[in-house]
């Protein structure tokens, strides 16, 4: 089971904690640019802030994932 969490009820430091985790993680692709984790971590923030992405705590792995918002019925949520 996992359970949906607003980015917009996180602190701010904690967001950008989760964020910098999860563009920093091996296999994250961004194809062929060169980005720094600022740079990256802005670009997750408008994915949430747009809507087109949500945030996921995964139950089994116990950590906090990043998913497109069209993905959200794959997932067995809480």
């Amino acid at each position: 089971m996992d359970t949906l969490i607003p980015y917009d009820s996180l602190a701010p430091d904690t967001l950008e904690t989760i964020l910098d985790d999860i563009v920093s993680r091996d296999g994250t692709d961004y194809g062929d640019y060169d980005l720094s984790v600022a740079q990256k971590r802005e670009q997750a923030l408008r994915s949430l802030r747009s809507g087109e992405a949500v945030l996921l705590f995964d139950t089994e792995s116990e950590t906090i994932k990043m998913i497109p918002k069209s993905d959200i019925n794959n997932y067995d949520l809480i």
